[in-house]
């Protein structure tokens, strides 16, 4: 790695340390069609200093993120049939982002569905807005104390890594990485050292590997490719053959000439030794 590529990569790393208690405004997306509760809500909101925006429809999951928002206060009511889906799918692709169902009466079985579906929480209409914003700021604050590391926007290469979110972007065009992409990503992309393929089962999957597993290998070559398709001009992740991967962003063709100088000296002090 150049100089140069070397001091921004430590630099980002830096910068997620040194991020720890600095604070962040909350930005609230509200997806409801009771106008005036989201009047009174949206006011309280303004009123705590949070960031805030109102959907007029269910957004797709792609839009969503393009938001960057903290929190989704949402009815899924509104969604009549598509409730259910939509919500497994926004608590699989955006485990960063806290959840707030705010709806009608509902039953245990639904409202135990919701939160193991990984719902923050699930309050029932007619509500106080205050007690709505307490468990946004609850649902928000257990996220930012699970994130590894802390909620910090970090950049290597091209490429710029949302915890908050976790997702990663080159420029504003998502990845579109799954919640296992993201965790490998951020696992490597946290250390400069190369981390063993078994290492990386334990922290990503949470066990040990099994012998003859190759489900690390596979999600590297599917991170690689979305971050190659995306920053075609860097390399970004490094294979030590028989040991694990290192993450290390370079400019595409600065590790292959770094190699040949490598060896060009090495050859020239062999011949240097065998002359004296």
């Amino acid at each position: 790695m150049s100089t140069e590529n070397g001091e921004a990569a430590d630099g980002a790393r830096e910068a997620v340390a040194g991020a720890a208690g600095a604070p962040r405004r909350i930005r609230v997306a509200v997806l409801d069609r009771d106008s005036g509760f989201v009047q009174v809500l949206v006011k309280r909101l303004h009123a705590h200093g949070y960031e805030h925006r109102s959907l007029p429809s269910a957004p797709g999951i792609d839009s969503l993120v393009a938001l960057r928002v903290n929190a989704l206060v949402i009815d899924p009511a509104l969604l009549g049939a598509d409730g259910w889906p939509y919500l497994e799918r926004l608590c699989a692709r955006l485990p960063g982002l806290a959840v707030v169902v705010c709806t009608g009466p509902s039953s245990v079985a639904q409202r135990v569905r919701g939160l193991r579906l990984g719902v923050d929480a699930w309050i029932t209409k007619p509500c106080h807005a205050e007690e709505v914003i307490a468990l946004v700021q609850a649902a928000v604050r257990r996220s930012r104390r699970s994130e590894t590391p802390v909620d910090a926007i970090v950049r290597f290469g091209e490429v710029t890594i949302r915890p908050d979110l976790h997702q990663a972007y080159v420029g504003d065009a998502s990845l579109e990485l799954t919640a296992r992409e993201f965790e490998l990503l951020a696992l490597l992309s946290g250390t400069d050292r190369v981390l063993r393929r078994e290492e990386i089962y334990e922290r990503v999957w949470g066990y040990a590997m099994a012998h003859g597993d190759r489900s690390v290998d596979v999600f590297v070559r599917k991170l690689r490719q979305k971050l190659r398709s995306a920053s075609p001009g860097w390399d970004y992740i490094h294979t030590h053959f028989g040991v694990g991967y290192r993450f290390a962003p370079e400019r595409e063709g600065e590790a292959a000439a770094a190699e040949a100088i490598a060896s060009a000296r090495e050859r020239s002090e062999g011949r240097l030794a065998i002359a004296g």
